[in-house]
């Protein structure tokens, strides 16, 4: 029977996978996972935002470039050819490798194409007593806004429903249910993605389905003003 991980060991581990997950070298199964983990645990998004921060450093004195939509996919193929993908220590053994070499090729290809995309605007929606704490960060490449509620849940029997209060608007405009999960994505129209700037994100309780009405039916639990990163 192996012996349990050190917790030295255990941190190690977590630095290799967190730098596979910025890679996007995960399958589907260890991404959902790990991405699991990191509603739960503070150290391992540090562990991420440290890898994101070192490997962006590399392209910064390169200018953008927009590959074909066929690199990824033949990156792929040569790298974790069907129809059995690298193990993982193959996989760690590359990004060692691609790290003493200073990400030379990394830089220039997998970067533009791989790396998580970067906040347009962020909010973050609190309660005055801290009892309700939501982080968002609007994706503007995607119309995509990604939801993490932090702190607090919905009363037994009742739903958070997230409200768009855009700067010239009238009425608040529903942007869905919030899951009983803590992350969620939303994807907007073109439309309210452009009202995001300058806008309020606030939170009200409702019945099971969301408001009936259209507007906000319960109390507002928690607002916040939506900013640039």
């Amino acid at each position: 029977m192996p012996e349990p991980m050190s917790a030295e060991e255990e941190h190690s581990d977590d630095i290799a996978l967190a730098g596979e997950y910025v890679l996007h070298l995960l399958d589907t199964a260890e991404r959902k996972a790990f991405e699991a983990r990191l509603v739960q645990e503070p150290a391992l998004r540090d562990l991420a935002r440290e890898w994101e921060a070192q490997l962006a450093l590399f392209a910064q004195d390169i200018a953008p470039v927009t590959p074909p939509a066929a690199v990824k996919s033949k990156l792929e193929s040569r790298l974790f050819a069907a129809p059995e993908r690298a193990s993982r220590g193959l996989r760690r053994w590359i990004i060692g490798g691609m790290l003493a070499l200073g990400v030379i090729v990394g830089a220039a290809v997998l970067l533009p194409v791989l790396s998580p995309p970067v906040p347009s605007l962020t909010a973050s929606v609190v309660a005055e007593d801290g009892s309700l704490v939501v982080a968002a960060n609007f994706i503007a490449e995607t119309n995509t806004l990604e939801i993490e509620r932090q702190v607090g849940a919905a009363l037994p029997g009742r739903v958070l429903e997230l409200w768009l209060i855009a700067a010239d608007a009238t009425a608040p405009v529903s942007l869905g249910v919030l899951p009983e999960d803590r992350a969620a994505r939303i994807a907007l129209s073109d439309s309210l993605a452009r009202q995001m700037t300058g806008a309020v994100l606030a939170i009200s309780d409702e019945p099971p389905g969301g408001s009936p009405t259209g507007a906000p039916t319960g109390a507002v639990l928690a607002a916040g003003p939506v900013t640039g990163v």
